[in-house]
C-alpha cells in the first residue's frame, strides 16, 4: 500500500514539472528542428511551426501551479 502523503508529493512535483519541460520542447524545436518537421508542419521553415505552437501552449496552459506557488496560499474564504 502506498503512502498517500508521499504521492501527493509527487503529484506536485509533477505538476511543477510540467511547464519547464514544455517550454525546453518548445525551445528546441524552435532551433534545432529536425528535416522531416515538414510532415508536422504547416508552414515550412518558420520558426513557429506547428509543433512549437503546440509546446507554447502546453507550457501556458500547464503554468497554474507555477502561478499558484508564486503568489502564496490563498486566504480561506
Amino acid at each position: 500500500m502506498t503512502d498517500p502523503t508521499a504521492a501527493h508529493g509527487v503529484a506536485e512535483w509533477l505538476r511543477l514539472a510540467a511547464t519547464p519541460t514544455f517550454a525546453i520542447m518548445a525551445l528546441l524545436t524552435a532551433l534545432g528542428g529536425s528535416q522531416m518537421d515538414w510532415l508536422c508542419s504547416s508552414g515550412y521553415g518558420s520558426p513557429l511551426n506547428g509543433m512549437v505552437t503546440m509546446y507554447v501552449l502546453m507550457s501556458a496552459f500547464h503554468s497554474s501551479p507555477w502561478l499558484k506557488l508564486i503568489c502564496g496560499p490563498t486566504p480561506p474564504t
